[in-house]
Protein backbone atom coordinates (compact mmCIF):
# COMPACT_ATOMS: atom_id res chain seq x y z
CA UNK A 1 0.00 0.00 0.00
CA UNK A 2 1.55 3.07 -1.01
CA UNK A 3 1.95 5.89 1.45
CA UNK A 4 1.03 9.16 -0.01
CA UNK A 5 3.02 11.16 2.45
CA UNK A 6 5.97 9.39 1.82
CA UNK A 7 7.28 11.18 -1.59
CA UNK A 8 10.53 8.73 -1.65
CA UNK A 9 7.46 5.95 -2.30
CA UNK A 10 5.06 8.18 -4.75
CA UNK A 11 5.95 5.93 -7.58
CA UNK A 12 6.27 2.68 -6.32
CA UNK A 13 2.62 2.34 -7.29
CA UNK A 14 3.13 1.07 -10.98
CA UNK A 15 3.96 -3.09 -9.81
CA UNK A 16 1.60 -2.66 -7.43
CA UNK A 17 -1.36 -1.68 -9.91
CA UNK A 18 -0.15 -4.42 -12.18
CA UNK A 19 -0.56 -6.70 -9.40
CA UNK A 20 -3.57 -5.50 -7.84
CA UNK A 21 -5.12 -6.00 -11.10
CA UNK A 22 -4.52 -9.67 -11.85
CA UNK A 23 -5.45 -10.53 -8.46
CA UNK A 24 -9.09 -8.64 -9.19
CA UNK A 25 -9.41 -11.15 -12.37
CA UNK A 26 -9.93 -13.38 -9.61
CA UNK A 27 -12.32 -11.90 -7.56
CA UNK A 28 -16.00 -13.71 -7.39
CA UNK A 29 -18.89 -11.18 -8.38
CA UNK A 30 -20.36 -11.99 -4.75
CA UNK A 31 -17.38 -11.22 -3.06
CA UNK A 32 -17.58 -7.50 -4.87
CA UNK A 33 -21.25 -7.15 -3.67
CA UNK A 34 -20.19 -7.72 -0.24
CA UNK A 35 -17.37 -5.20 -0.03
CA UNK A 36 -19.21 -2.82 -1.99
CA UNK A 37 -22.03 -2.97 0.52
CA UNK A 38 -19.63 -2.90 3.47
CA UNK A 39 -17.95 0.11 2.34
CA UNK A 40 -21.47 1.88 2.22
CA UNK A 41 -22.11 0.91 6.31
CA UNK A 42 -18.29 1.77 6.72
CA UNK A 43 -18.46 5.47 4.96
CA UNK A 44 -21.27 6.25 7.43
CA UNK A 45 -19.70 4.35 10.56
CA UNK A 46 -16.60 6.66 9.76
CA UNK A 47 -18.53 9.33 8.62
CA UNK A 48 -17.11 12.00 11.58
CA UNK A 49 -13.73 10.86 10.79
CA UNK A 50 -14.05 11.73 7.06
CA UNK A 51 -15.95 15.56 7.75
CA UNK A 52 -13.34 16.25 10.39
CA UNK A 53 -10.65 16.30 7.56
CA UNK A 54 -13.42 17.33 4.76
CA UNK A 55 -13.30 20.50 7.27
CA UNK A 56 -9.58 20.77 6.71
CA UNK A 57 -9.75 21.22 3.08
CA UNK A 58 -12.88 23.78 3.02
CA UNK A 59 -11.32 25.88 5.22
CA UNK A 60 -8.95 27.41 2.84
CA UNK A 61 -12.15 28.08 0.80
CA UNK A 62 -14.74 30.97 1.02
CA UNK A 63 -18.07 29.59 1.30
CA UNK A 64 -19.44 31.95 -1.42
CA UNK A 65 -16.89 30.19 -3.77
CA UNK A 66 -19.40 28.06 -5.47
CA UNK A 67 -16.17 25.51 -5.52
CA UNK A 68 -16.98 25.28 -1.83
CA UNK A 69 -20.31 23.56 -2.87
CA UNK A 70 -18.19 20.88 -4.98
CA UNK A 71 -16.09 20.26 -2.18
CA UNK A 72 -18.28 19.97 0.68
CA UNK A 73 -19.44 16.75 2.93
CA UNK A 74 -22.02 16.59 4.78
CA UNK A 75 -23.56 13.69 6.51
CA UNK A 76 -26.46 14.01 4.18
CA UNK A 77 -24.33 13.67 1.57
CA UNK A 78 -22.62 10.83 2.82
CA UNK A 79 -25.61 8.92 3.18
CA UNK A 80 -26.22 9.87 -0.66
CA UNK A 81 -23.09 8.31 -1.13
CA UNK A 82 -23.28 5.17 0.47
CA UNK A 83 -27.10 4.80 -0.97
CA UNK A 84 -25.04 5.32 -4.44
CA UNK A 85 -22.53 2.66 -3.52
CA UNK A 86 -25.37 0.22 -2.63
CA UNK A 87 -27.03 0.49 -5.84
CA UNK A 88 -23.27 0.25 -7.66
CA UNK A 89 -23.25 -3.59 -5.93
CA UNK A 90 -26.85 -4.64 -6.58
CA UNK A 91 -26.48 -4.00 -10.53
CA UNK A 92 -25.48 -7.02 -12.42
CA UNK A 93 -22.07 -7.56 -13.50
CA UNK A 94 -20.85 -6.14 -16.68
CA UNK A 95 -18.37 -8.98 -17.39
CA UNK A 96 -18.14 -11.73 -18.85
CA UNK A 97 -21.21 -10.95 -20.84
CA UNK A 98 -21.45 -12.42 -24.17
CA UNK A 99 -21.77 -9.57 -26.79
CA UNK A 100 -21.25 -11.82 -29.84
CA UNK A 101 -21.11 -15.42 -31.18
CA UNK A 102 -20.89 -16.81 -34.04
CA UNK A 103 -20.11 -20.67 -35.37
CA UNK A 104 -17.63 -20.42 -38.41
CA UNK A 105 -18.21 -23.41 -41.07
CA UNK A 106 -14.64 -24.66 -40.04
CA UNK A 107 -16.21 -25.31 -36.68
CA UNK A 108 -14.11 -22.44 -35.15
CA UNK A 109 -16.43 -20.75 -32.44
CA UNK A 110 -15.67 -17.40 -32.08
CA UNK A 111 -17.05 -15.17 -29.26
CA UNK A 112 -16.79 -11.48 -28.45
CA UNK A 113 -16.54 -11.53 -24.49
CA UNK A 114 -16.84 -7.83 -22.23
CA UNK A 115 -13.90 -7.29 -20.07
CA UNK A 116 -12.62 -4.97 -17.70
CA UNK A 117 -9.88 -2.52 -19.29
CA UNK A 118 -7.94 -3.15 -16.42
CA UNK A 119 -5.68 -0.16 -14.89
CA UNK A 120 -8.11 3.05 -15.18
CA UNK A 121 -6.55 7.23 -14.15
CA UNK A 122 -8.62 8.99 -12.72
CA UNK A 123 -7.32 12.85 -12.58
CA UNK A 124 -9.74 14.68 -10.52
CA UNK A 125 -10.37 18.50 -9.06
CA UNK A 126 -11.83 19.50 -5.42
CA UNK A 127 -14.94 17.08 -5.70
CA UNK A 128 -14.38 13.89 -3.21
CA UNK A 129 -17.17 12.29 -4.13
CA UNK A 130 -15.29 10.75 -6.87
CA UNK A 131 -13.26 8.88 -5.12
CA UNK A 132 -15.85 7.07 -3.65
CA UNK A 133 -17.76 7.06 -6.99
CA UNK A 134 -14.81 5.69 -9.02
CA UNK A 135 -14.18 2.88 -6.75
CA UNK A 136 -17.48 1.33 -6.47
CA UNK A 137 -17.75 1.64 -10.20
CA UNK A 138 -13.95 0.44 -11.08
CA UNK A 139 -14.20 -2.50 -8.22
CA UNK A 140 -17.73 -3.77 -9.87
CA UNK A 141 -16.37 -3.56 -13.50
CA UNK A 142 -12.97 -5.47 -12.20
CA UNK A 143 -10.61 -2.37 -13.06
CA UNK A 144 -7.93 -1.25 -10.82
CA UNK A 145 -8.60 2.36 -10.11
CA UNK A 146 -5.84 5.09 -9.46
CA UNK A 147 -6.90 8.32 -8.25
CA UNK A 148 -5.19 11.30 -8.47
CA UNK A 149 -7.03 14.28 -7.00
CA UNK A 150 -6.24 18.01 -6.43
CA UNK A 151 -4.49 20.00 -3.75
CA UNK A 152 -8.03 21.08 -2.71
CA UNK A 153 -9.58 17.75 -1.59
CA UNK A 154 -6.54 15.99 -0.57
CA UNK A 155 -7.23 15.83 3.21
CA UNK A 156 -10.81 14.17 2.38
CA UNK A 157 -9.67 12.34 0.01
CA UNK A 158 -6.82 10.67 2.12
CA UNK A 159 -9.62 9.64 4.55
CA UNK A 160 -11.92 8.03 1.57
CA UNK A 161 -9.25 5.71 0.31
CA UNK A 162 -8.05 5.04 3.98
CA UNK A 163 -11.47 3.41 4.42
CA UNK A 164 -11.37 2.00 1.17
CA UNK A 165 -8.05 0.04 2.07
CA UNK A 166 -9.36 -0.65 5.31
CA UNK A 167 -12.69 -2.76 3.78
CA UNK A 168 -10.57 -4.01 1.01
CA UNK A 169 -8.46 -5.34 3.86
CA UNK A 170 -11.20 -7.39 5.77
CA UNK A 171 -11.79 -9.51 2.92
CA UNK A 172 -8.39 -10.13 1.93
CA UNK A 173 -8.01 -8.04 -0.89
CA UNK A 174 -5.24 -6.44 -2.34
CA UNK A 175 -5.47 -2.57 -1.18
CA UNK A 176 -3.55 -1.48 -3.86
CA UNK A 177 -6.60 -2.16 -6.24
CA UNK A 178 -7.39 1.60 -5.36
CA UNK A 179 -4.27 3.68 -5.06
CA UNK A 180 -4.22 7.68 -4.21
CA UNK A 181 -1.61 10.03 -5.70
CA UNK A 182 0.23 12.32 -4.04
CA UNK A 183 -1.55 16.13 -4.89
CA UNK A 184 1.79 17.71 -6.64
CA UNK A 185 1.86 18.13 -10.09
CA UNK A 186 4.84 15.97 -10.52
CA UNK A 187 2.47 12.48 -10.04
CA UNK A 188 -0.01 14.14 -12.65
CA UNK A 189 2.85 13.72 -14.72
CA UNK A 190 3.95 10.34 -13.69
CA UNK A 191 0.26 8.76 -14.13
CA UNK A 192 -0.30 10.45 -17.77
CA UNK A 193 3.33 8.71 -18.85
CA UNK A 194 2.90 5.23 -17.12
CA UNK A 195 2.85 3.41 -20.68
CA UNK A 196 1.93 -0.51 -20.00
CA UNK A 197 0.42 0.48 -16.58
CA UNK A 198 -2.42 2.28 -17.26
CA UNK A 199 -4.61 1.31 -20.10
CA UNK A 200 -7.24 4.42 -20.18
CA UNK A 201 -7.00 7.98 -17.99
CA UNK A 202 -10.45 9.84 -17.51
CA UNK A 203 -9.99 13.83 -16.27
CA UNK A 204 -12.87 15.06 -14.42
CA UNK A 205 -12.98 18.76 -13.88
CA UNK A 206 -12.77 22.09 -15.90
CA UNK A 207 -12.05 22.80 -19.60
CA UNK A 208 -8.29 23.52 -18.28
CA UNK A 209 -8.20 20.24 -16.59
CA UNK A 210 -9.38 18.19 -19.95
CA UNK A 211 -7.09 20.32 -22.70
CA UNK A 212 -3.80 19.74 -20.33
CA UNK A 213 -4.48 15.94 -19.66
CA UNK A 214 -5.64 15.40 -23.70
CA UNK A 215 -2.53 17.24 -24.81
CA UNK A 216 0.36 15.85 -22.38
CA UNK A 217 -0.70 12.14 -21.84
CA UNK A 218 0.97 9.35 -23.19
CA UNK A 219 -2.21 7.29 -22.19
CA UNK A 220 -5.65 6.81 -23.92
CA UNK A 221 -7.86 9.50 -23.03
CA UNK A 222 -12.04 9.67 -22.59
CA UNK A 223 -12.72 13.38 -21.92
CA UNK A 224 -15.54 13.58 -19.52
CA UNK A 225 -16.74 17.17 -17.76
CA UNK A 226 -16.77 19.99 -19.18
CA UNK A 227 -20.49 21.45 -19.89
CA UNK A 228 -20.79 24.37 -21.55
CA UNK A 229 -24.62 24.18 -21.61
CA UNK A 230 -27.69 25.76 -23.61
CA UNK A 231 -31.61 25.58 -23.67
CA UNK A 232 -33.18 26.98 -26.18
CA UNK A 233 -36.46 28.25 -26.00
CA UNK A 234 -38.68 28.31 -28.68
CA UNK A 235 -40.96 29.92 -30.74
CA UNK A 236 -43.25 27.04 -29.97
CA UNK A 237 -42.30 27.05 -26.06
CA UNK A 238 -44.27 26.46 -23.13
CA UNK A 239 -43.71 29.47 -21.04
CA UNK A 240 -44.26 27.83 -17.70
CA UNK A 241 -42.40 24.90 -18.38
CA UNK A 242 -39.57 26.98 -19.69
CA UNK A 243 -39.41 28.92 -16.49
CA UNK A 244 -39.30 25.86 -13.86
CA UNK A 245 -37.12 24.16 -16.50
CA UNK A 246 -34.42 26.85 -16.81
CA UNK A 247 -34.43 27.79 -13.22
CA UNK A 248 -33.90 24.31 -12.07
CA UNK A 249 -30.88 24.06 -14.78
CA UNK A 250 -29.27 27.02 -13.94
CA UNK A 251 -29.92 26.97 -9.92
CA UNK A 252 -30.22 23.30 -9.08
CA UNK A 253 -26.55 22.85 -8.18
CA UNK A 254 -24.36 25.62 -10.58
CA UNK A 255 -21.02 23.73 -9.78
CA UNK A 256 -21.90 20.87 -11.69
CA UNK A 257 -20.87 20.08 -15.68
CA UNK A 258 -24.88 19.89 -16.19
CA UNK A 259 -25.86 23.31 -15.25
CA UNK A 260 -27.35 25.90 -17.42
CA UNK A 261 -24.81 28.24 -19.03
CA UNK A 262 -26.68 30.00 -22.07
CA UNK A 263 -30.72 30.76 -22.32
CA UNK A 264 -30.77 30.94 -26.21
CA UNK A 265 -34.49 32.50 -27.11
CA UNK A 266 -36.49 33.13 -30.14
CA UNK A 267 -37.16 36.66 -31.04
CA UNK A 268 -40.48 35.84 -31.42
CA UNK A 269 -41.08 35.13 -27.24
CA UNK A 270 -38.84 38.24 -26.43
CA UNK A 271 -41.99 39.75 -24.38
CA UNK A 272 -41.55 36.55 -22.32
CA UNK A 273 -38.29 36.53 -20.89
CA UNK A 274 -38.53 38.60 -18.10
CA UNK A 275 -41.39 36.12 -16.36
CA UNK A 276 -38.83 33.10 -17.81
CA UNK A 277 -36.16 34.80 -15.74
CA UNK A 278 -37.85 36.09 -13.00
CA UNK A 279 -37.20 33.17 -10.04
CA UNK A 280 -33.46 33.17 -11.22
CA UNK A 281 -33.38 36.61 -9.35
CA UNK A 282 -34.10 34.99 -6.06
CA UNK A 283 -31.13 32.88 -6.21
CA UNK A 284 -29.13 36.53 -7.25
CA UNK A 285 -27.88 34.64 -10.77
CA UNK A 286 -26.08 37.67 -13.27
CA UNK A 287 -27.37 37.82 -16.38
CA UNK A 288 -25.42 38.64 -19.20
CA UNK A 289 -27.87 39.72 -22.11
CA UNK A 290 -27.16 40.51 -25.51
CA UNK A 291 -28.81 43.48 -27.28
CA UNK A 292 -31.99 42.80 -27.83
CA UNK A 293 -32.74 40.49 -24.56
CA UNK A 294 -30.78 43.18 -22.46
CA UNK A 295 -33.54 45.57 -23.59
CA UNK A 296 -36.14 43.60 -22.87
CA UNK A 297 -35.06 42.44 -19.25
CA UNK A 298 -34.01 46.19 -18.52
CA UNK A 299 -36.36 47.44 -15.61
CA UNK A 300 -37.96 43.94 -15.25
CA UNK A 301 -34.76 42.35 -13.65
CA UNK A 302 -32.66 43.19 -10.69
CA UNK A 303 -30.50 45.86 -12.70
CA UNK A 304 -27.48 44.73 -9.92
CA UNK A 305 -27.86 41.26 -11.88
CA UNK A 306 -28.14 42.30 -15.54
CA UNK A 307 -25.53 43.24 -17.57
CA UNK A 308 -24.63 43.84 -21.20
CA UNK A 309 -23.46 40.62 -23.30
CA UNK A 310 -19.71 40.58 -25.22
CA UNK A 311 -18.61 37.73 -27.09
CA UNK A 312 -16.66 36.60 -24.02
CA UNK A 313 -19.97 35.97 -22.20
CA UNK A 314 -20.47 32.96 -24.60
CA UNK A 315 -18.69 29.85 -25.15
CA UNK A 316 -18.26 30.03 -21.06
CA UNK A 317 -18.73 27.29 -18.35
CA UNK A 318 -19.40 29.55 -15.47
CA UNK A 319 -20.02 27.12 -12.62
CA UNK A 320 -21.56 29.89 -11.01
CA UNK A 321 -24.80 31.78 -10.82
CA UNK A 322 -24.10 33.48 -14.02
CA UNK A 323 -25.98 33.06 -17.12
CA UNK A 324 -25.88 33.91 -20.84
CA UNK A 325 -28.52 34.84 -22.83
CA UNK A 326 -28.68 34.63 -26.70
CA UNK A 327 -31.37 36.01 -29.18
CA UNK A 328 -31.71 34.09 -32.69
CA UNK A 329 -34.28 34.58 -35.27
CA UNK A 330 -35.21 31.17 -35.97
CA UNK A 331 -34.12 27.44 -34.88
CA UNK A 332 -31.88 27.02 -37.25
CA UNK A 333 -29.69 30.14 -35.89
CA UNK A 334 -29.94 28.67 -32.53
CA UNK A 335 -28.37 25.36 -33.73
CA UNK A 336 -25.91 27.44 -35.27
CA UNK A 337 -24.76 28.95 -32.40
CA UNK A 338 -25.03 25.63 -30.01
CA UNK A 339 -22.37 24.37 -32.71
CA UNK A 340 -19.89 27.13 -32.44
CA UNK A 341 -20.04 27.13 -28.42
CA UNK A 342 -21.59 23.38 -27.51
CA UNK A 343 -19.22 21.56 -25.45
CA UNK A 344 -21.27 19.06 -26.99
CA UNK A 345 -22.26 17.83 -23.26
CA UNK A 346 -26.06 18.53 -22.99
CA UNK A 347 -28.40 20.94 -24.94
CA UNK A 348 -32.14 21.46 -24.79
CA UNK A 349 -35.00 22.40 -26.63
CA UNK A 350 -38.02 23.96 -25.16
CA UNK A 351 -41.05 23.39 -27.73
CA UNK A 352 -44.25 22.29 -28.33
CA UNK A 353 -43.47 21.78 -31.96
CA UNK A 354 -42.73 18.65 -33.17
CA UNK A 355 -41.18 19.36 -36.34
CA UNK A 356 -38.71 21.62 -34.82
CA UNK A 357 -38.26 19.48 -31.41
CA UNK A 358 -37.02 16.58 -34.78
CA UNK A 359 -35.02 18.92 -36.20
CA UNK A 360 -33.09 20.01 -32.67
CA UNK A 361 -32.53 15.91 -31.93
CA UNK A 362 -31.09 15.52 -35.33
CA UNK A 363 -28.98 18.52 -35.74
CA UNK A 364 -27.38 19.00 -32.45
CA UNK A 365 -24.40 17.50 -31.98
CA UNK A 366 -23.95 16.41 -28.00
CA UNK A 367 -23.83 13.42 -25.82
CA UNK A 368 -27.33 13.91 -24.55
CA UNK A 369 -30.06 16.34 -26.63
CA UNK A 370 -33.07 16.82 -23.89
CA UNK A 371 -36.90 17.90 -24.71
CA UNK A 372 -38.40 20.04 -22.44
CA UNK A 373 -36.76 18.14 -19.99
CA UNK A 374 -33.62 19.89 -17.12
CA UNK A 375 -30.34 19.58 -18.01
CA UNK A 376 -29.76 18.80 -15.00
CA UNK A 377 -31.02 15.35 -15.24
CA UNK A 378 -27.22 14.28 -17.26
CA UNK A 379 -26.14 11.46 -14.46
CA UNK A 380 -25.57 8.17 -14.53
CA UNK A 381 -27.59 7.44 -11.25
CA UNK A 382 -30.73 9.75 -12.89
CA UNK A 383 -30.69 7.84 -16.00
CA UNK A 384 -30.68 4.17 -14.11
CA UNK A 385 -26.76 3.57 -14.58
CA UNK A 386 -25.69 3.35 -10.94
CA UNK A 387 -23.25 5.88 -10.36
CA UNK A 388 -21.07 7.31 -13.25
CA UNK A 389 -17.35 7.71 -13.50
CA UNK A 390 -18.14 11.00 -15.75
CA UNK A 391 -20.05 12.25 -18.82
CA UNK A 392 -17.99 11.66 -21.91
CA UNK A 393 -18.33 14.89 -24.56
CA UNK A 394 -16.21 12.64 -27.35
CA UNK A 395 -17.64 9.61 -29.38
CA UNK A 396 -14.04 7.12 -29.29
CA UNK A 397 -15.81 4.09 -26.75
CA UNK A 398 -17.81 5.92 -24.58
CA UNK A 399 -20.39 9.12 -24.89
CA UNK A 400 -22.41 10.67 -22.20
CA UNK A 401 -22.66 9.24 -18.21
CA UNK A 402 -19.85 6.41 -18.17
CA UNK A 403 -21.07 3.16 -16.16
CA UNK A 404 -20.60 0.13 -15.50
CA UNK A 405 -20.85 -0.84 -19.40
CA UNK A 406 -18.33 1.89 -20.56
CA UNK A 407 -15.74 0.76 -18.11
CA UNK A 408 -15.23 -3.02 -20.35
CA UNK A 409 -13.71 -3.02 -23.25
CA UNK A 410 -13.67 -6.87 -24.76
CA UNK A 411 -12.09 -9.22 -25.93
CA UNK A 412 -12.61 -12.15 -28.66
CA UNK A 413 -12.56 -16.04 -26.90
CA UNK A 414 -11.62 -18.55 -30.24
CA UNK A 415 -12.07 -22.19 -29.78
CA UNK A 416 -11.71 -25.37 -31.66
CA UNK A 417 -10.43 -28.69 -32.34
CA UNK A 418 -7.13 -28.69 -33.91
CA UNK A 419 -7.64 -26.17 -36.59
CA UNK A 420 -5.41 -24.69 -38.96
CA UNK A 421 -5.53 -22.22 -41.37
CA UNK A 422 -4.39 -23.69 -44.68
Amino acid sequence: MMNIDDNSNAFSWKKDAIEASHSLNLVNSDVIVQVLNTLANETLTQADKILAENTKDLVALDESNPMYDRLLLNFARLESIAADIRNVASLPSPLGRTLMETLRPNGMKISKVSVPFGVVGIIFEARPNVSFDVFSLCLKSGNVCVLKGGTDAFHSNVAIVHVIQSVLTKFGLNPNIVTLLPAGREATAELMNAVGVVDVIIPRGGKGLIDFVRDHSRIPVIETGAGICHTYFDEFGDRDKGGKIIFNAKTRRVSVCNALDCLIINEKRLADLSDLCRDLAEKNVIIYADVKAFTFLNGNYPSALLHKATEESFGIEFLDYKMAVKTVSSIHDAIQHISTYSSKHSECIISENEHNIELFDKMVDAACVYTNVSTAFTDGAQFGLGAEIGISTQKLHARGPMALEELCSYKWIVKGNGLIRS
